[in-house]
């Protein structure tokens, strides 16, 4: 995010009824798997739904506290390392920031594609392109790959259509 835009974005973030719908799907995805979805996962979770774009660490701490208290990093760190790891979340490394997944399975594995607006920073989760073939190359090198992550920079259709 190199700029701030001086036009209008429709933003994707959850609330109300598809949030709790959404969080309650997450919850049984993770009880079914064998782990608990604790308080601050469900908090970090229901921040990155609610956003609908990237957000930052910090801000998620900021922002953590119902009653507008701070979490402790830890804290938050932890659920989004859970979050990343069942596949509900994920880093955008290079904007150091957190998604909430497009409707992967928990535990499910593929390879998440983002396209990430430079100029207003709106960020979409794409089908990875390509996840067999990086797969193979891993498995000839030896490597066994967990997670793949591409992440394409440019400028959303809004952004482009006002330059």
């Amino acid at each position: 995010m190199n700029a701030v835009c001086d036009h209008d974005h429709l933003h994707s973030g959850l609330d109300g009824a598809r949030l709790d719908r959404a969080l309650s799907e997450a919850e049984a995805r993770v009880v079914s798997a064998g782990e608990r979805m604790t308080p601050p996962r469900r908090r970090v979770l229901s921040l990155l739904l609610e956003s609908g774009e990237p957000v930052k660490a910090y801000d998620l701490i900021a922002r953590f506290g119902e009653d507008g208290q701070a979490a402790k990093p830890p804290t938050v760190y932890r659920a989004l390392e859970f979050l990343e790891r069942h596949g509900m979340a994920h880093r955008i490394a290079s904007i150091s920031a957190y998604v909430a997944c497009a409707g992967q399975e928990v535990g499910g594995s593929h390879a998440a594609a983002f396209l990430i607006c430079d100029c207003c920073g709106v960020t979409r989760e794409i089908d990875g392109p390509g996840q067999d073939v990086i797969a193979a190359a891993g498995a000839a090198a030896g490597y066994a790959i967990a997670r793949t992550t591409i992440e394409a920079h440019g400028l959303c259709a809004a952004c482009r259509d006002a330059a």
